[in-house]
């Protein structure tokens, strides 16, 4: 049974009566009614199922990282921007996921209440095979989309209280008492980790088909092949599986061993690493790590090869590949016919060491203030457009200095960088913006990658065992770290003395790991979530580098007005003027 046209267009129609999940819409509660079920008709419950799907957060680039020391952006009416400048308060909130969530939620909680009354197919087993995908699927979404409430939205109440999110477990009918408080993080934490425990009871570790019936999980009965396959087979590559499911299980459980978070629940850095490592071993471990990972985005004949729902070696998940134009006519500077929207900072060009390994402030690195951008990481240039780099399809050498002759250049109008640089990484180069000779080419967005597990597992392992101790898995933090940058070409002269000098030292290798993810993850959306998890400074100055003849110096871009309390996210002004069971977050009005 395949995902059909009309299951989208009954997803469509329900994404956009959910006008407000605390104030529903007689029509989206058609299915809380037992008479207004259909039993016999499965296209119903799968488009409430794929409602879950639309609201996925990372179906879309946020680019939050305008508001991190990562980046700036040069569109004045970007809700980031104003957020990063102090306007971010609890009712002008561009990042939050409550309505959003819940709004998911309430539809998976319909689908969960109904789920064994349907039939999905004529054969029996089937049927049930089916049911019980469909249910993995839902708890598997209905945890994800608790993460993100979580990551947004949980925080140190006023009470003292490290508080998550109501827990709403069942449909909410136009009856229902939709004053419900926040449950404790604890709480939230344990309801994530069942629905995952659930979600994987009844889920394959992954779509494929089978070729007999002794290739059948035990977990789901005596079935045929041919049964196993319609249910559970190939042509569901792409939903949540059970592989899905403990990916997500390792991002919930490295934010709950975050500093921000830690003191209010029983997660623990073991736990986080233990659940990364375990399925990064069953990918091979160290082994495991995709020689061409860091440019998925870019290998052309990997994508244009792309089957329905297959991936590549980088990826754990993705949406649909589609092809189009829209990130490079947003990014490309404009000599290239785009808007140069996100501009990297020089605190990010900064972050990337030189080609020994070391860090740039390091005397044994070898950086060249005057030439900066000579015998760097060569991930530096593959992800920011620095001056004179290259960009398009002809291979466009973009000039970025202040006294530059094209609109590339610094300030130069409405549409040039701001700070001396432009993004690089995600995009096409071979799109053509030229309106005489456009053209689209394939992208893709991942929601999960598979380097990001193993910087989850580095941070975690390194917390708790230390740089070279291994847990459960047969691979260090230590292993992890030294195969991703020997994947980027750095250290590859001198056995990157620099990570063999602190591999003994805790402390040191946590600023590395998380400069490593900084740099490995950059522009995807994570700095902003690790900054405020890790309860680090959130003020840094953007800073950018202004070139005229030749000379480079640095200069302040943008101050970041973030107070002390924004490590936690607000729950909405709207939400808690309507329930006084709602406990706001310390610090927000």
């Amino acid at each position: 049974m395949k995902r059909t046209t009309l299951m989208l267009a009954i997803a469509a129609v329900l994404l956009s009566s959910c006008k407000d999940l605390l104030v529903p819409e007689i029509e989206n509660n058609r299915d809380l009614n037992p008479n207004q079920y259909v039993p016999n008709d499965a296209r119903f419950p799968f488009g409430i199922l794929l409602n879950g799907y639309n609201r996925i957060p990372t179906n879309s680039w946020s680019f939050n990282d305008v508001a991190t020391d990562d980046a700036v952006t040069n569109d004045q009416t970007n809700g980031l921007l104003k957020m990063a400048n102090g306007q971010w308060t609890a009712n002008n909130n561009p990042i939050s996921q409550w309505t959003n969530a819940f709004a998911g939620i309430q539809y998976i909680n319909i689908l969960l209440k109904d789920v064994d009354t349907v039939q999905w197919a004529t054969d029996k087993t089937v049927s049930r095979l089916f049911g019980m995908r469909v249910k993995g699927e839902a708890y598997g979404l209905r945890a994800l989309l608790y993460y993100h409430l979580l990551q947004t939205h949980a925080g140190i109440g006023e009470s003292g209280t490290l508080l998550g999110v109501p827990l709403i477990l069942e449909p909410q009918g136009s009856d229902a008492n939709f004053n419900q408080p926040r449950a404790t993080f604890e709480a939230c934490m344990k309801q994530v980790y069942s629905d995952l425990t659930t979600a994987e009871s009844l889920l394959p570790l992954d779509f494929e088909n089978v070729n007999n019936a002794s290739q059948v999980p035990g977990k789901f009965g005596t079935v045929t092949a041919e049964q196993y396959n319609r249910a559970l087979g190939v042509n569901f590559r792409g939903l949540v599986s059970g592989r899905i499911v403990k990916a997500i299980r390792s991002k919930a459980a490295l934010l709950a061993a975050s500093p921000a978070f830690a003191a209010g629940n029983s997660g623990t850095w073991a736990d986080a690493a233990n659940y990364a490592g375990e399925l990064l071993t069953m990918k091979g471990g160290i082994t495991g790590l995709a020689a061409n990972g860091l440019t998925w985005y870019a290998n052309t004949s990997e994508i244009a090869g792309l089957a329905d729902g297959a991936n590549p070696a980088e990826i754990l998940w993705r949406n649909n590949h589609g092809d189009s134009r829209d990130l490079e006519q947003q990014h490309f500077p404009p000599s290239l016919f785009g808007s140069g929207r996100l501009n990297p900072t020089q605190n990010l060009v900064d972050a990337f060491p030189t080609l020994t390994g070391y860090p740039i402030a390091e005397g044994a690195s070898g950086y060249d203030a005057a030439n900066p951008y000579n015998n760097r990481d060569p991930r530096l240039k593959t992800y920011v457009l620095v001056n004179g780099g290259t960009a398009g399809p002809s291979s466009t050498v973009i000039n970025t200095a202040v006294d530059g002759p094209t609109n590339d250049a610094l300030n130069k109008v409405e549409t040039s960088t701001r700070t001396g640089y432009y993004m690089r990484k995600l995009l096409r180069q071979d799109v053509n913006l030229n309106p005489n000779s456009a053209n689209n080419q394939r992208h893709y967005k991942p929601h999960i990658r598979y380097t990001e597990i193993f910087l989850n597992y580095a941070e975690a392992a390194n917390e708790a065992w230390g740089p070279m101790g291994t847990g459960n898995s047969a691979f260090s933090a230590y292993d992890v770290i030294k195969a991703i940058r020997k994947r980027a070409g750095i250290g590859l002269t001198n056995g990157d003395a620099y990570l063999e000098s602190i591999k003994g030292d805790k402390d040191r290798m946590r600023t590395l790991i998380r400069n490593e993810r900084r740099l490995e993850l950059c522009f995807e959306g994570f700095r902003f979530w690790d900054l405020r998890r890790w309860k680090a400074p959130l003020t840094e100055t953007a800073k950018g580098i202004s070139i005229r003849n030749n000379v480079p110096s640095v200069i302040d871009v943008e101050t970041r007005q973030f107070q002390p309390f924004t490590t936690y996210g607000p729950i909405p002004y709207g939400e808690i003027l309507k329930f006084g069971a709602l406990e706001q977050n310390q610090g927000w009005r």
